[in-house]
């Protein structure tokens, strides 16, 4: 049994829950105690050891009854074979398809070292989870719905992208065909050739792109896109200077610093040593706060631009929420909301922090695949007035 509780503890590993070895030591100890003698109380045991969150019930359920061998979860299974045409009501299209996808590929039998098996075999085995992706299909995929293979893809493809932002013009000047007179070049050069008349020299406002200040929720219900997009502002961080990286749960984490590492695997370990606040609740106001306080006049001069990723759900109630993320819009540039929930057509912000971010953005994107991520890039790219595209559908209707 005890054999049987570390293998699908492997399982759940392989298929995206955060098991390691502390919680298989606490399982064994939980089924010591509980004991062997119903089926139900087996399976609520090692619910209550390797389920932390909602959105990992489902995945643990399929697994059990997979694992444990119930005869009813082959109907399931065999579903994927089928295409799926009218989701149940209220249920996100294709939510069990994707769940059960990482779990068939989890549960995919492996040889001894550690590949699949070579498909010259005799023995075929039918997958179900429909891994390989080439490069435009991979662009469509939600970051939560990929498989591992597909996620280690994504992330090669996200080392390779390159943001450009808008050059806008600076108090300094350089010498070219612009409308002022640099007095300077002109004496100089009158001085170095003579004769009677003056040639006039002119400048021109030397051009750079302002700095780029990200604000990364990493709480709960952010963890699965806060990870990916760590990938993205490693990627951001070494393409060019002058980016700050903050990331935000229970408290603010200055993490630009680590992110600078050329090797990104290194940079991931760091940010994971320096962060004691990944995956737990969300206090927006608070965390803006202490950026206000005591980073804003660091890292917001020359007209900065801001990255604010997050759902918007506030464990706070959104309290001093709306005061600090007016401040932040009144200090920077350009104010742009990166919200993976808006990926869905019918999403409205209705949340107390939802409610207070919508009306100091600038523009509200979703930020939930590869397309998404390009999308940004294109919105950067181009130089907008403030207001002029962050009027989202709710502040055109107000």
């Amino acid at each position: 049994m005890a054999e049987n509780i570390l293998y699908f503890a492997r399982t759940l590993r392989a298929a995206g829950l955060p098991v390691g070895p502390g919680k298989v030591l606490e399982a064994l100890k939980a089924v010591q105690a509980v004991g062997l003698g119903r089926r139900d109380e087996f399976y609520w045991t090692l619910h209550a050891v390797f389920v932390n969150r909602r959105d990992q019930q489902d995945l643990f359920d399929q697994a059990f009854h997979v694992f444990w061998r119930n005869p009813e979860i082959l109907q399931r299974m065999m579903a994927l074979l089928l295409p799926d045409i009218t989701p149940a009501a209220g249920q996100r299209p294709d939510d069990a398809d994707e769940l059960s996808r990482r779990l068939t590929e989890a549960m995919r039998p492996k040889g001894d070292d550690g590949r699949e098996p070579d498909e010259k075999e005799e023995k075929q085995e039918i997958d179900a989870a429909l891994t390989f992706s080439n490069q435009e299909v991979l662009q469509d995929i939600d970051f939560e719905k990929m498989s591992t293979a597909e996620l280690a893809e994504a992330k090669r493809a996200i080392q390779s992208m390159r943001l450009p932002i808008m050059e806008v013009p600076t108090r300094r000047y350089q010498p070219g065909g612009g409308r002022k007179a640099d007095l300077r070049a002109t004496l100089r050069t009158a001085l170095r050739q003579g004769g009677d008349t003056i040639p006039l020299r002119f400048k021109k406002p030397r051009r750079r792109h302002p700095p780029l200040v990200v604000l990364c929720d990493i709480s709960g219900s952010m963890s699965r896109y806060s990870r990916m997009l760590l990938h993205f502002m490693h990627a951001v961080t070494n393409d060019r200077d002058r980016v700050h990286t903050f990331v935000f749960g229970t408290r603010l984490t200055n993490i630009t610093r680590h992110l600078r590492h050329k090797d990104v695997d290194v940079a991931v370990e760091k940010v994971a040593e320096s962060v004691v606040d990944w995956s737990g609740g969300t206090r927006i106001g608070a965390c803006l706060h202490d950026f206000n306080v005591t980073w804003a006049r660091r890292v917001l001069g020359q007209g900065a631009v801001v990255l604010l990723i997050s759902d918007g759900l506030d464990r706070d109630n959104a309290e001093g929420l709306e005061a600090e993320v007016e401040r932040l819009h009144k200090s920077c540039r350009r104010l742009i909301w990166l919200n993976p929930l808006l990926r869905y057509e019918g999403y409205q912000p209705k949340s107390l922090g939802a409610k207070a971010l919508i009306p100091h953005v600038d523009d509200f994107k979703t930020v939930h695949n590869l397309e998404s991520l390009g999308d940004l890039a294109a919105v950067l790219s181009r130089p907008a007035t403030r207001r002029e595209e962050g009027m989202t559908r709710w502040q055109k209707a107000s």
